[in-house]
């Protein structure tokens, strides 16, 4: 039967995921070392984990309100005060998500209508693009340049747009190059935003996550952007809660609430133990300083040190990632295109990394590889791409 009348061309026609299919064929590989998936090797800490164990035994098996616990939300108001100076009502402003990704989705759909434009840098995550076609609208891709260390810049900004623009995605600390932006890059982005009167998706997924003594700078914290602002946040990068699946957006009331509508038709709410779960995280961390989370990053830093170290010293390029646990080194020396790269060198070295290609065309000549594995299993790859790269 030919089912290609049923199907939503525009959906249809998406790729699958470029992290997710080397990620598939390794699994199926003895002796494979993953760098593919950014996952923290990490354990939820047991006090958050037990927190939810607590409330299982209690029966606390109910749905929850649609925007999330009360508690949660409290808990992320206060949350984005103390860490941003950002202030959200918890009753209005805040929306609890199953992870960052379903809150982008929802944004997407409570801003895009047919035919909008959303400009998306390049290289980005690679549920951008694809989300905005889901939601109607034509992605347009940004280039940013290693030489500008990846910060996204208005001229380009201002060479992508167009009457139809509604939206930009801002994806900082970014996922691959682990490129970052400062405040004074944000305020010249937020100049552009008041000039052509758009949209801000700002995904700070990795907020925590920022190296060598540098500090992340929200962009609503911006001064007049707030307003035009979707905060995306979540647990499953600082805190090493990837399974539990809890994220949040941040935002005006009214678009907040039309994200809700979407959410609670699509979804009902997020699981209950792992908002509990978000909620313990959040005040554990407030009382006690935040120290499980700089303990995770201190690991994250050793080990990006070593494997840029690592690149360099096999005499490869290898842009200096200060946010997120990526690598972005260049693999162009190779004369291999970044699939190729890729594709070899987990058939013949059992290392998994993904090309750059996945993350938009712009990066192709690169490939992404995570440091959040063990620091063991990272010197084993590091040593067999070395012997990959001088068999080439």
């Amino acid at each position: 039967m030919n089912y290609e009348r049923f199907l939503n061309g525009r959906i249809a026609a998406v790729p699958p995921s470029g992290i997710r299919r080397f990620f598939d064929i390794a699994a199926g590989m003895k002796d494979t070392i993953s760098l593919g998936v950014g996952e923290p090797d990490f354990k939820t800490p047991y006090s958050i984990r037990n927190v939810a164990i607590d409330s299982l035994v209690d029966g606390e098996t109910q749905y929850t309100a649609n925007r999330g616990l009360p508690v949660l939300r409290n808990e992320i108001s206060l949350y984005m005060q103390d860490r941003y100076g950002l202030s959200y009502d918890p009753e209005t402003d805040i929306l609890v998500t199953i992870g960052a990704s379903e809150a982008i989705d929802v944004a997407l759909r409570a801003l895009i209508e047919p035919g909008d434009e959303v400009l998306v840098p390049e290289p980005s995550y690679v549920s951008y693009s694809p989300g905005v076609v889901f939601a109607g609208g034509n992605p347009v891709g940004v280039i940013t340049k290693e030489e500008d260390n990846f910060r996204l810049k208005v001229k380009y900004l201002e060479e992508a747009v167009t009457p139809r623009t509604k939206a930009l995605i801002l994806p900082y600390p970014n996922n691959p190059t682990g490129g970052i932006m400062e405040e004074h890059d944000l305020e010249e982005v937020a100049g552009f935003v008041r000039k052509h009167d758009l949209m801000v998706i700002s995904d700070e997924i990795y907020s925590e996550l920022v190296y060598d003594g540098k500090k992340h700078f929200s962009f609503a914290a911006v001064e007049g952007m707030a307003e035009r602002t979707l905060t995306i946040n979540g647990f499953s990068k600082s805190f090493a809660m990837t399974g539990w699946r809890v994220g949040y957006a941040c935002g005006p009331a009214e678009i907040i609430g039309v994200m809700n509508k979407i959410h609670q038709y699509s979804i009902m709410c997020a699981p209950r133990q792992g908002q509990i779960a978000a909620a313990a995280a959040l005040r554990n961390g407030r009382e006690n300083g935040y120290e499980e989370i700089s303990r995770m990053r201190d690991s994250y830093d050793r080990r990006r040190r070593y494997m840029v170290n690592a690149f360099r010293e096999m005499g490869l390029e290898c842009f200096e990632p200060y946010g997120a646990f990526y690598a972005f080194p260049s693999v162009r020396t190779t004369g291999l295109t970044s699939e190729e790269f890729c594709a070899r060198l987990l058939r013949e070295k059992n290392v998994a990394a993904v090309p750059g290609t996945a993350f938009g065309p712009s990066g192709e000549g690169n490939i992404r590889c995570c440091y959040a594995t063990s620091i063991e299993k990272i010197t084993v790859a590091m040593e067999r791409i070395s012997e990959f790269i001088h068999s080439c």
